[in-house]
């Protein structure tokens, strides 16, 4: 079995991250059999080409809610945990023209999907590239609203000083807020480079992702995802979806420009 890269301590290594660090505290990062994919696509592209319009990737998730009209909260989030993760792997697959080693764990009340590329490199499966990175594929799971500070002294020392390695405009942004159930501390791979007036609801969009965050915390166990769009073979994604399930069974998403 391939050790993760959580254990390997190497989330994030192309930035620079060489130190052993354990991941295991709260999270088992397991071998999911039906998400573990260790195949080539599309091979004859050059890995990291930027696509400027990730269109491949994109899902109608109104389709996908076809035929599951009528059925209770409780019922709807039930369907959406065990589907889901199934649509945004076939959907990642893709989007992402080499090979990947998707795995799925359990971290708090969140659940996470993440294409652990860097083990393959460390175990020699494939050799290693410097662009190409390991990277979160989606985060679901049902809101859980923290009395506890943030972990911004983890946040801090990851990859080093933001504005220094990614300019002025980019902030360290959450995939799944603190706020709602998040963690970096433990967990880099809820981490990635956002745009800052988008990360800090300065911008119209920054404001409605702020009012969907918003929403999951005043309504604790609140269904919610975020599922991130590449355009290319790096973490940094193009787009971010952020989507959650209201109380009135109306499933509300959204996908941020983050280019």
């Amino acid at each position: 079995m391939i050790e993760s890269a959580y254990e390997l301590g190497l989330v994030g290594h192309k930035y620079g991250h060489s130190r052993p660090r354990d991941f295991r505290r709260n999270a088992s990062a397991i071998s999911f059999n039906t998400l573990i994919i260790n195949t080539k696509l599309l091979s004859h592209r050059q890995p990291g080409r930027r696509v400027e319009n990730p269109k491949a990737g994109t899902l109608n998730y109104q389709a996908i809610l076809e035929g599951s009209q009528g059925q209770s909260l409780d019922a709807l989030i039930t369907f959406l945990m065990e589907e889901l993760p199934y649509w945004w792997r076939d959907a990642y697959l893709q989007m992402t023209p080499r090979t990947t080693n998707i795995v799925r764990f359990q971290y708090n009340a969140f659940e996470y999907l993440f294409d652990d590329y860097a083990s393959l490199e460390v175990t020699g499966v494939v050799p290693y590239h410097p662009i190409v990175e390991a990277r979160l594929v989606a985060a679901l799971g049902r809101s859980e609203p923290k009395a506890s500070a943030r972990d911004d002294y983890r946040l801090k020392g990851w990859v080093g000083a933001t504005e220094k390695i990614f300019g002025q405009g980019w902030d360290k942004g959450h995939f799944i807020a603190h706020s709602i159930g998040g963690a970096v501390d433990g967990l880099e791979a809820n981490v990635f480079v956002q745009r800052r007036d988008l990360n800090r609801g300065w911008s119209a969009a920054g404001k409605r992702f702020r009012e969907m965050e918003k929403y999951c915390v005043l309504n604790p166990g609140t269904f919610c995802f975020s599922r991130p769009l590449y355009g290319d073979q790096t973490a940094r994604p193009a787009l971010v979806e952020f989507g959650l399930l209201k109380n009135n069974c109306e499933l509300w998403v959204e996908c941020f420009d983050n280019r």
